[in-house]
């Protein structure tokens, strides 16, 4: 797999794309002291060959759906054919193999209680390979979504990041119905597409769907968020940590976890644990130097269980390519 690392410029453009997915590639390069075919020959590479991929998502929390984290522990020799079933499922957001290949872990946003049903009640108990099953409720995000986690890194200056914020949004909110079905499905395919490519796959009014989409992310129910190949950040290692927090000490310690610049993703769960954690470390010893150091010092964390993850199998709505 080619992971060639990201250069400076690389890096920038990506954390522009995090503040404003949709911005002209004039107002980046304006922004970056680069000409807008330069952004454009950076953006067309970075979608080819570096991982990148814009994509248009629905917040699950803000909505209300049930989003599920599952904790699939395997047979070694059927975690990547039960991974890859997952990935199959419009379910299924981000799947992850752990714990040297023998644990799947999975987030779910069921689109019917029935999709739930027949997910956890019927074809996982059924399948072969799978030793035990544990589902845990995502019952609040504390980092993650909307949230990109690249600013913690810096690549662009407060400055920087305040030219390429989009304007506030003056259309009314409004939470999606059957009808913007055509221009999500679009949008989770590309967040980057043109209004004329909406306007044809809506059969609405480019107008139209510039003032719906206004509308719908003014309420926060659509947001356009990027994923890239954190490899090539020059993070080598990613890990799920499950974490006991004394539950006095819950809402605290999640927001702590929040601004560690760490931490790609942070929520509280049902479950035996109260909070897990999507870290992020440039290698083992930078791990183990974070959960026995950072972590391990805030008040009223109890417990911290550690699983490496081997590779992801499915990000957001589409399977990274092998290259």
């Amino acid at each position: 797999m080619d992971s060639t690392p990201y250069d400076a410029l690389d890096t920038q453009v990506l954390h522009a794309l995090e503040v404003d997915a949709r911005a002209p590639f004039s107002r980046i390069g304006e922004v970056l002291g680069v000409s807008d075919q330069t952004v454009a020959r950076r953006y067309r590479r970075l979608v080819e060959s570096g991982g990148l991929r814009v994509v248009g998502l629905q917040d699950s929390q803000l909505l209300g759906h049930d989003t599920w984290m599952l904790r699939l522990r395997c047979a070694p020799d059927g975690a990547e054919t039960i991974a890859a079933a997952l990935a199959r499922r419009p379910d299924t957001l981000w799947i992850g193999l752990a714990s040297g290949g023998t644990e799947v872990v999975c987030i779910t946003v069921p689109r019917t209680p029935g999709d739930h049903d027949d997910l956890l009640l019927g074809k996982l108990p059924r399948t072969p390979h799978i030793v035990e099953i544990r589902a845990l409720q995502l019952l609040h995000r504390f980092f993650g979504g909307p949230e990109g986690w690249l600013r913690k890194q810096g690549p662009l200056t407060p400055e920087q990041i305040a030219a390429l914020r989009p304007a506030p949004a003056t259309a009314e909110p409004a939470a999606a119905g059957p009808d913007d079905a055509p221009l999500l499905d679009v949008l989770k395919r590309d967040g980057r597409a043109t209004y004329p490519e909406l306007q044809r796959a809506t059969g609405r009014s480019e107008s139209a769907v510039k003032r719906r989409m206004a509308a719908l992310m003014a309420s926060g129910s659509l947001y356009i968020d990027i994923e890239y190949d954190t490899l090539r950040l020059g993070f080598t290692v990613a890990a799920v940590l499950w974490i006991t927090a004394a539950p006095r000490h819950l809402d605290a310690v999640g927001r702590a976890l929040a601004d560690h610049k760490e931490i790609a993703f942070a929520a509280a769960t049902a479950g035996p644990s109260n909070i897990v954690v999507t870290a992020l470390a440039r290698d083992t010893a930078d791990l183990y130097a974070y959960v026995s150091g950072k972590l391990g010092r805030l008040e009223g964390v109890e417990h911290v269980e550690t699983a490496p993850f081997m590779r992801r199998v499915k990000q957001l709505t589409y399977r990274p390519r092998v290259r």
